[in-house]
């Protein structure tokens, strides 16, 4: 497993691109979501792959059955290391985006996203979600084991829970993830990373923190001191 760090590359592509230089791919792994991959496509998940990284590819893949199963395949395709898609896509899209990597030959990690760390009891409500997002997170999370996907993104507040009922094989990636108590920015179920680490995460997603640093490879370098 090595490093349970993921950097969050949310940058344009030349500056993602510098820092990946000044990172090493020993220390963690890196993340491309919508606004790198918009940006770049699968060019900068070529040009991270050279430089070494393992590379979670976030989309949120959340669409019909066929459409979701034809997008993990191109993901791939593409060499990444971990992929994630929509839970709330419901069970039939769960099983087909298990199928796409079944019948892969390389198989990727499969992640489901259950709520996401920028909602909380407020704003589930608002689109008719009646449970409580800590109730919401635990159906989804069990419905994306029960298809097949080796864990699921979740906030820091609902790890201590998922681990203990979903075991301790099933993976638990959390964002919202800080050093210490600094600013949250726009998520609002937020934790520090030694509290993520021992409440179950096995890897965490950081981004601005390291990304805004003036030395990355030595924040990274500093932040991995606290848990390893």
């Amino acid at each position: 497993m090595g490093s349970p760090l993921i950097v969050a590359l949310d940058l344009d592509q030349k500056n993602a691109l510098d820092l990946a230089n000044k990172i090493d791919p020993q220390d963690c792994k890196v993340k491309v979501g919508s606004e790198l991959f918009t940006a770049s496509g699968p060019k900068v998940i070529k040009e991270l792959k050279n430089l070494g990284f393992e590379i979670f590819l976030d989309l949120k893949f959340h669409d019909i059955p066929n459409t979701v199963k034809k997008a993990v395949e191109m993901a791939i395709e593409m060499g990444i290391w971990m992929v994630n898609v929509h839970s709330l896509g419901g069970r039939e899209m769960l099983k087909a985006a298990y199928e796409a990597k079944e019948t892969a030959s390389i198989k990727p990690l499969l992640i489901g996203v259950t709520i996401l760390t920028s909602l909380d009891n407020n704003s589930i409500k608002q689109v008719g979600l009646e449970l409580s997002v800590e109730e919401q997170v635990l159906l989804l999370a069990n419905l994306s084991k029960e298809e097949g996907l080796d864990g699921v993104v979740c906030s820091p507040s609902e790890l201590t829970q998922l681990r203990k009922k979903l075991g301790e094989s099933f993976l638990l990636v959390t964002p919202g993830i800080r050093s210490q108590k600094v600013e949250k920015h726009d998520q609002k179920r937020t934790s520090t990373l030694t509290e993520a680490i021992k409440k179950g995460a096995d890897y965490v997603v950081m981004g601005r923190e390291i990304t805004t640093d003036s030395d990355p490879n030595k924040k990274i370098k500093k932040i991995l001191e606290t848990v390893l």
